[in-house]
């Protein structure tokens, strides 16, 4: 798993989300960002040490390097030691990562680390769980494009901490015939969706395709032309068990529809290659995380 801070857009969006904290603290000629209050009450020449850690239990480190690359983005001098990286599960209290540096460059930073980490554990978190729910039967668990807009690339960042798997990162990536694509292509009939299959390769050669179906009917008509991938939308698991054994041997399952981590073992146990979970991304909360100060 590579640090998503590898990424540009990564780099960006932290840059961004300093810029919308400390827009007009910005020295350019000093290259330092500061805040109003810390330049106001703190002394410039101040150091402090201090941790970040979770406050609750069972907590997946997810954006520990994302809140490093914060603290240096706004000081470099910043030291910043990571005890439990990304994909760690974690105890209360237990440090994360650690830090030593002028206090007023720390306290500017507090909020927007703790922001990309905390949301982040908390993706991580829920996609462990998912994941501790299947893994008897090996199922794939996939996030989704419900995401953050330009905060992507650290939530499915965040999934992969967590044992789950990135679908595609966005529409350029796969052919994924949806039912509102199906609905403008030749009026959707149900029974030539192997014609939309074969339309999909012919532009996209290299991509990989997959049918969004919600009967076994559908089921049987994108199977004529060997898909990747089809998916089952909202489906009973009697009729998952049925399409899975259609699709044995020719595509790969991917079970969808507002799967809840209480149904998940039950969707699992039909066989499908995978159960993609949009609430991993958009419904997963919060970690109640702490940047606490150990010497001042």
């Amino acid at each position: 798993m590579k640090d998503v801070m590898l990424s540009t857009r990564a780099r960006a969006a932290v840059r961004l989300a300093l810029d919308e904290d400390l827009a007009d603290a910005f020295d350019a000629r000093k290259s330092k960002w500061c805040d109003a209050t810390s330049e106001a009450l703190v002394d410039p020449k101040a150091v402090a040490t201090g941790e970040i850690y979770a406050k609750g239990a069972g907590c997946v480190v997810a954006g520990a390097t994302v809140a490093k690359a914060v603290m240096k983005a706004v000081d470099p001098k910043i030291k910043v030691v990571i005890h439990k990286p990304d994909g760690s599960v974690v105890k209360p209290k237990e440090p994360i990562l650690s830090f030593r540096g002028k206090a007023r460059s720390i306290l500017a930073a507090e909020r927007t680390a703790l922001n990309f980490m905390q949301r982040m554990c908390a993706t991580a978190t829920l996609a462990r769980k998912f994941v501790d729910a299947t893994k008897r039967y090996g199922t794939l668990i996939l996030d989704t494009r419900k995401t953050t807009p330009g905060l992507r690339v650290f939530e499915k960042y965040a999934v992969l901490c967590g044992g789950g798997t990135n679908h595609r990162m966005g529409m350029y990536d796969r052919v994924l015939m949806k039912d509102n694509h199906r609905r403008l292509w030749k009026g959707g009939n149900p029974d030539e969706l192997d014609q939309a299959v074969v339309a999909a390769r012919k532009k996209f050669p290299k991509l990989a395709v997959e049918v969004e179906v919600e009967s076994l009917r559908e089921c049987a008509s994108a199977l004529k032309a060997r898909p990747e991938w089809i998916m089952l939308d909202n489906m009973s698991c009697a009729d998952m068990k049925k399409c899975v054994k259609m699709c044995k041997g020719i595509s790969k399952t991917e079970a969808s529809g507002g799967i809840t981590l209480e149904r998940a073992k039950e969707v699992a146990a039909t066989g499908v290659t995978a159960i993609s979970l949009g609430c991993l991304t958009h419904s997963a909360g919060s970690v109640d995380l702490s940047l606490e100060w150990r010497t001042v």
